[in-house]
């Protein structure tokens, strides 16, 4: 733990960036939050062709080429509204593919992103609680709440910054993912706290410094023998699997990694750092 500046040091080079983007650029959301319509199809044409075609049929919010197809986000259209768009595209370049077509009002909208705040905090504050009971001490509850929240800091980041430069859209799937990680880094950082109550009460002599030293060595090759199995697992997935579970899957990518680090790496440390200032202010005092 004596490098325990090197460990904050070396998150604050994700986080500080990170943070910038997220409060100039923000997050490129998808109709999931803002509401309207989504198309995704194939169609042998150029982007440059299709844009003026589509945009004398309907306004176009956005019109992006993935790989071998087409995603058009415009106002919320009907289906029979979208099958005309279609069969305008096709009178002009020939059969359309539709691989996927999703129309969501702006009152779902706004539901989402409500559920979502409600989600994440509720999630924080459960967690706090239980992990405060279950270790009699508030400073366990605080640390691991805020390690959650340098995951959580981290992968809004990367992905305000891939919607600015790759205009990578943020959806239901990627709230699905940010909560299933914070879940996962609060389970390796309990894995840990746990590690250091168990040496409390075998070793009572020794510091609290040590006994966090020795909890993490202890706990460090089991944390990432079960990370790396995910990680692989979420790699194969993301390297083999469609277009629809690509950014969600690389969400969860970000999220393990960034969440085994921060279990070790910053949840153990803010304990030792707590833990310092307590002493300090103590000694100060009795000063």
């Amino acid at each position: 733990m004596k490098y325990k500046i090197l460990y904050f040091a070396f998150s604050l080079l994700f986080i500080l960036p990170g943070s910038y983007f997220l409060i100039r650029f923000g997050l490129n959301p998808s109709v999931d939050f803002t509401g309207g319509s989504l198309i995704e199809f194939q169609v042998n044409a150029s982007l440059a062709e299709l844009r003026p075609v589509i945009e004398a049929q309907t306004p176009v919010a956005s019109l992006q080429q993935s790989a071998d197809s087409f995603v058009l986000k415009t106002k919320e259209i009907t289906q029979e509204e979208n099958q005309a768009l279609q069969a305008k595209i096709s009178s002009q370049f020939g059969e359309v593919k539709e691989k996927r077509f999703a129309t969501i009002g702006p009152t779902l909208g706004k539901e989402l992103i409500k559920k979502t705040l409600v989600g994440i905090l509720l999630a924080a504050g459960f967690i706090l609680s239980y992990v405060a009971y279950r270790f009699h001490d508030k400073k366990y509850g605080i640390c691991a709440i805020l390690a959650m929240l340098h995951d959580s800091l981290i992968m809004l980041g990367v992905f305000s910054f891939l919607g600015v430069y790759f205009k990578v859209e943020v959806d239901a799937l990627f709230v699905t993912a940010l909560l299933t990680i914070l879940s996962f880094s609060v389970h390796d950082t309990i894995v840990v706290y746990d590690r250091i109550r168990e040496s409390q009460k075998l070793f009572p002599k020794l510091s609290y410094y040590d006994l966090v030293n020795k909890a993490v060595t202890e706990t460090l090759g089991r944390s990432l023998n079960n990370s790396l199995t995910i990680i692989f697992m979420l790699l194969a997935l993301y390297l083999l699997g469609g277009d629809t579970t690509k950014w969600f899957v690389f969400a969860l990518l970000i999220g393990t990694v960034s969440g085994t680090y921060s279990s070790t790496f910053t949840a153990a440390p803010l304990l030792v750092l707590w833990e310092d200032l307590k002493q300090h202010q103590h000694h100060t005092s009795k000063v």
